[in-house]
């Protein structure tokens, strides 16, 4: 006879337990998510809020207030967060008087208020937005086609070896063989001052990252030609090498007129 009483299985109690703290795990974990999610959205908020402010007080006097743009400067609504991340950074902005070329100096602002003031102009419409880590990551790119990618790209403004030279009308390529990969990047990404801009859709990202590692590598390259002078090409060597054979003439002559006398 069978008892009225159904006995249950050993595991069931263990498999209970197992799926009641799974299920409170999980709730656990949504909950947080949702917390984490608001508390992002709120640091957000307030970060826009704060470059806001700091935009109004160095910045609108020249671009206008919500960056609508004025005869001296043009409008910053769909920028991009990396195009204001790339020209505070290098001290580029503030711009100190209007000029062909906005210079590189000492920068302006900390990271936290360059943050705020990429946040906002990012919040008034769409633009390329600051490279992540992995963008930003060349440490397996192709370093033969990023020099490919450079000769045919930058080096007419850039030089062959990133040291940069004159353009017209005052503009002029920078020296590029000390910025960082997210200077090089964003500067592809936004196309600041007289450059080109190498959108994801004309130079992926893996592309960017072979032009990076190029010209990480010029630093580290090099002169097979022995000094380096600047590495400015032939026509610096060539003229070097011309003086030097003109000053050789010019002591020859010299020598051969005091021997005369």
């Amino acid at each position: 006879m069978k008892s009225g009483t159904a006995r249950r299985h050993r595991a069931a109690a263990p498999i209970l337990v197992t799926l009641v703290l799974a299920l409170i795990g999980g709730i656990y974990a949504a909950v947080n998510a949702t917390t984490a999610s608001a508390d992002d959205a709120v640091a957000s908020q307030e970060q826009i809020a704060t470059g806001k402010k700091l935009f109004e007080q160095g910045c609108s006097s020249c671009h206008g207030m919500g960056a609508v743009g004025t005869k001296d400067a043009p409008s910053l609504v769909g920028a991009g967060a990396a195009s204001v991340d790339f020209q505070v950074s290098t001290g580029r902005m503030p711009l100190a008087q209007n000029q062909a070329e906005a210079p590189e100096k000492p920068v302006a602002y900390n990271d936290e208020q360059i943050a705020a003031l990429a946040a906002y102009i990012g919040s008034l419409g769409p633009g390329p937005s600051i490279p992540t880590a992995q963008d930003l990551d060349y440490t397996n790119a192709d370093l033969a086609f990023g020099g490919q990618l450079f000769r045919t790209n930058c080096s007419q403004c850039h030089n062959f070896a990133g040291s940069g030279g004159a353009l017209s009308n005052g503009a002029y390529g920078p020296n590029i063989r000390s910025a960082s990969a997210k200077e090089i990047y964003e500067a592809m990404l936004t196309g600041p001052e007289n450059m080109p801009v190498f959108s994801n859709a004309s130079m992926s990202p893996a592309e960017k990252q072979a032009v990076i590692q190029y010209v990480m590598h010029l630093r580290t390259e090099p002169s097979y030609g022995g000094w380096g002078l600047g590495r400015f090409g032939p026509v610096t060597e060539g003229l070097f090498v011309w003086a030097g054979a003109l000053v050789l003439f010019i002591a020859g002559a010299v020598w051969i007129g005091a021997k005369v006398r």
